[in-house]
């Protein structure tokens, strides 16, 4: 099925389409450019041991990453306030006569597969009848599993979570732009800076671990470079 055809399936908001696609256009920037082979019979030989390849030659887990990116947060409406208001990300934010609908929405998610966003995007995923592997790969996605990400060997895993980890509501950003962003956004939440700062270290880690291995820098990872990678992948079928 077309990943749009999903998202219209599964109502996904306009704010997490744009998200994900722009997510997966940064994992498929990556996978175009790092020099790295990826497949799971390699981290199940030796999983200190990588072979390399030529720039630009396909990995055999690209699809799969970028399957997984457009499908990390199709339940996060569930964590939505859908009537708050805020200055930092209007983006986010609905018109009030759009907020009955997308909180009918909501109801209606949390009736069909409960609460905790990630729970729910697990059990859609599972819905949908994705691979093994792609499930694997929505299931890393977290702030929780940055440093678990952080000490795998496995590539997929930690191109997905950094890949998530360059998105804010407005798009493209660095790294630590994004985790100021949720410094602000999440202050309050029940795990506490201490956790925080775990995190914040382990996708930085990550991040010098991809780039070591790529033909590009953080930084060339902007809007503009992945507007056409985003524009096809709308057709990507899942």
């Amino acid at each position: 099925m077309n990943i749009l055809e999903i998202y219209k399936k599964y109502q996904i908001m306009p704010q997490l389409q744009e998200h994900q696609l722009t997510v997966a256009a940064v994992a498929d920037m990556i996978c175009e450019n790092i020099t790295l082979i990826l497949p799971d019979f390699l981290m199940q030989k030796n999983r200190d041991t990588f072979s390399h390849r030529e720039k630009g030659a396909e990995s055999a887990d690209h699809e799969n990453i970028v399957s997984a990116c457009l499908l990390h947060d199709m339940g996060n409406i569930v964590k939505f306030d859908l009537t708050k208001t805020s200055d930092l990300h209007p983006e986010l934010f609905l018109k009030p006569e759009d907020q009955i609908f997308w909180e009918s929405v909501k109801q209606e998610f949390i009736k069909k597969y409960g609460i905790g966003s990630h729970n729910v995007t697990m059990k859609i995923v599972q819905e949908i009848g994705v691979s093994p592997r792609v499930k694997e790969l929505v299931d890393c996605v977290g702030f929780d599993q940055g440093t678990d990400n952080a000490a795998t060997a496995d590539f997929g895993k930690k191109i997905c979570a950094y890949s998530d980890m360059r998105v804010m509501p407005a798009g493209v950003c660095g790294l630590e732009q994004r985790m100021a962003d949720l410094r602000v956004r999440y202050k309050n939440h029940p795990e506490g800076a201490h956790n925080r700062e775990v995190f914040e270290a382990a996708l930085r880690k990550i991040e010098k671990q991809i780039f070591e291995y790529c033909s590009i820098k953080p930084e060339d990872i902007t809007e503009e470079a992945i507007a056409g990678r985003k524009e096809k992948l709308k057709s990507s079928e899942i």
